[in-house]
């Protein structure tokens, strides 16, 4: 009995001095790397009221939802699980104008409720007759970023960004980031045809 209580002795101190002479450290949470591709545009040219810039890394898709008009796109970025909606709408009216102004607005508001913050930009390009207003929302938001552009009388264009992932923040915040440089690009070459 001695015998096996001498050896279990030993090889629980031999466990015990393993251990202590480990030099271990947690590490931190770490995320999967994103590869960007590089910047490189082509433009939009598809008949349509308007042109403007896009990267060559995204596809542009006719949209094919049951409502759906001429003119309404969706920019997809598949490596990113990622689509810009885009609408077009000739204006008619004044009134249609300015619900459309209200639509767009209730669209980015409608995130009040997860967002940690909606911050409003002006777009204005009076030499090219390109205004609008560009809302980036921050927080577990189903879009991160909208926005619209128009000339005030004719022409309304809409754009809001949606991933195909739960909403995290923190997660999808280098995607957005490198997104929204595109974003940038596209409204300062956006033009009117007419």
């Amino acid at each position: 009995m001695k015998k096996y209580f001498f050896l279990f002795l030993f090889a629980h101190l031999l466990v015990l001095s393993a251990c202590t002479n480990s030099n271990y450290t947690p590490k931190p949470r770490g995320y999967f790397k994103i590869d960007f591709p590089a910047k490189s545009y082509q433009t939009f040219n598809q008949g349509c009221q308007f042109s403007f810039e896009y990267p060559k890394y995204a596809n542009l898709v006719a949209d094919n939802s049951a409502d759906t008009q001429p003119c309404w796109y969706n920019l997809a970025f598949p490596q990113f699980n990622g689509r810009l909606h885009l609408t077009y709408y000739d204006i008619s009216s004044k009134k249609e104008y300015e619900n459309l102004i209200e639509d767009a607005r209730t669209f980015a508001f409608k995130h009040t409720v997860k967002a940690n913050a909606i911050d409003q930009k002006l777009i204005n390009y009076p030499e090219k007759k390109v205004y609008g207003v560009y809302y980036a929302i921050e927080g577990n938001t189903a879009s991160s970023v909208q926005f619209f552009l128009t000339d005030s009388t004719k022409h309304y264009f809409r754009a809001a960004l949606y991933f195909n992932e739960k909403p995290q923040y923190d997660s999808i915040q280098p995607v957005v980031n490198f997104i929204k440089k595109d974003l940038d690009r596209m409204i300062s070459t956006f033009k009117w045809k007419n």
